[in-house]
């Protein structure tokens, strides 16, 4: 049986869509609740299989060079699927760093446990390094699937609930600026703006994609009613938040009244607070729930009440991956001086990142060079990956056995200089 990995062909992109699960209609998530959905169960209803014209349509998209896709043939035939996107992610210091973002991933049932998803994995890391990407990342759909390959958790997200009648706000002064709903064409040219701008302020954040937010829409999605587009603009007119809600129609009374906050993204406080001002008081409704919302949601300390703010699911988000470990730690900066040396073991997918290496860091720039004296530290590639954004802490993964110091106070002086306030956070996943 001949096993090829290799990029698709437009003559081969239909049926490498048909081994993806959003385009047959599989379950695309594992069955667990989430923190991205808004509704009442674990996840939203699947999509039906795509049709003859979504696949051609998407087969355009998917050869078209903004998708690196590695597929698995046997037999000539495609039996798996994977892709990567070429990104930005904002790393410590507020600096952009190139990152291969896995996305549109699958195995036929009938092909598994034959190594297929390492291989496309592996063809992709290497084909990210060519690109000069230092980093991979990806929004994991299961959680026991990519650990394997070097992947771990680096940034979360919270869905949290408030119910309207506890949801008064502290005394402030009025903030500044103008409200106003738009239609889904002033979204579609809002958003791309408010977003390059607030990605560049926030750890964690992700540059969009090309049609990020082609989708918005002014109608109804089934029973659940039109999305709603609020923008917030500063004195001088400049769009400087903005957000998507919808008010979904509920047959149980326990879940009727709700308005989901599916998208919000703003850049001051004045913008943030007029927002939720009008989102947590609209008629008609009893409560707020905001999926994919971060860790430390300034709201909670806005509110009478910091309790009325429920945290109800919490999950990881962006799962990160470290290509090239000197590229990687020279790409960020570091808050405090330091001269560590980290042993990172057992990367048999990126052997050039294991051994021994000296890390000089300053607030003002960091160089990584390979070295042959001992280490002061050892992690795995994995451990690295979520220290690397500064929201985990080294000291918590050296109590799970993660991370292992050999002199003392080499622990303390790695979690001082990767840790990083407010908590990385990224806005949507891919």
């Amino acid at each position: 049986m001949g096993t090829e990995i290799r990029p698709v062909q437009r003559a081969e992109a239909v049926e490498y869509l048909r081994t993806l699960p959003y385009a047959t209609g599989l379950p695309n998530w594992e069955p667990a609740p989430a923190a991205w959905h808004g509704g009442p169960g674990a996840w939203p209803p699947p999509r039906p299989p795509a049709s003859a014209q979504q696949l051609a349509d998407w087969a355009d998209e998917v050869t078209s060079g903004r998708l690196h896709t590695q597929a698995a043939f046997v037999d000539g035939r495609v039996v798996g699927g994977s892709g990567m996107l070429s990104l930005e992610l904002t790393v410590p210091g507020l600096r952009p760093v190139p990152l291969g973002g896995v996305t549109a991933t699958g195995v036929l049932v009938t092909h598994r446990r034959r190594g297929l998803l390492r291989g496309m994995v592996q063809a992709m890391f290497d084909a990210a390094l060519e690109r000069g990407e230092p980093l991979a990342g990806l929004s994991a759909s299961e959680g026991g699937i990519y650990g394997r390959f070097g992947f771990s958790p680096a940034t979360r997200w919270t869905r949290w609930e408030l119910e309207r009648s506890d949801a008064a706000l502290l005394d402030a002064e009025r903030p500044e600026g103008t409200l106003g709903l738009v239609d889904a064409a002033t979204a579609r040219e809002v958003w791309p703006l408010v977003h390059e701008q607030a990605r560049r302020s926030r750890v964690g954040e992700l540059s969009p994609q090309p049609d990020q937010w082609s989708g918005l829409s002014d109608e109804a999605n089934g029973t659940d009613g039109p999305l709603r587009h609020l923008v917030h603009r500063d004195p001088q007119g400049r769009a400087d938040g903005i957000a998507g809600y919808r008010l979904p129609w509920s047959a149980d009374v326990a879940g009727a009244g709700t308005l989901v906050v599916e998208a919000f993204q703003a850049l001051g406080p004045d913008a943030y607070r007029a927002l939720w001002e009008l989102l947590s008081d609209v008629d008609l409704t009893r409560r707020v729930v905001a999926p994919c919302r971060p860790v430390d949601e300034p709201l909670r300390w806005m509110l009478r009440n910091p309790r009325a703010l429920r945290t109800t699911r919490q999950s990881d988000a962006l799962w990160l991956r470290v290509l090239d470990v000197p590229a990687a730690l020279e790409g960020r900066a570091y808050d405090v001086e330091t001269r560590l040396t980290i042993a990172v073991e057992g990367d048999t997918m990126c052997p050039h990142n294991a051994g021994v290496w000296r890390l000089d860091a300053a607030p003002g720039g960091a160089t990584c060079s390979r070295v042959e004296t001992a280490p002061d530290l050892t992690l795995d590639v994995q451990s690295l990956g979520s220290l690397y954004l500064g929201g985990t802490s080294a000291q918590v993964l050296a109590a799970a056995g993660r991370v292992r110091a050999h002199r003392d106070g080499a622990l303390a002086e790695l979690a001082r200089a990767f840790r990083t306030d407010p908590e990385p956070f990224n806005s949507f996943g891919f």
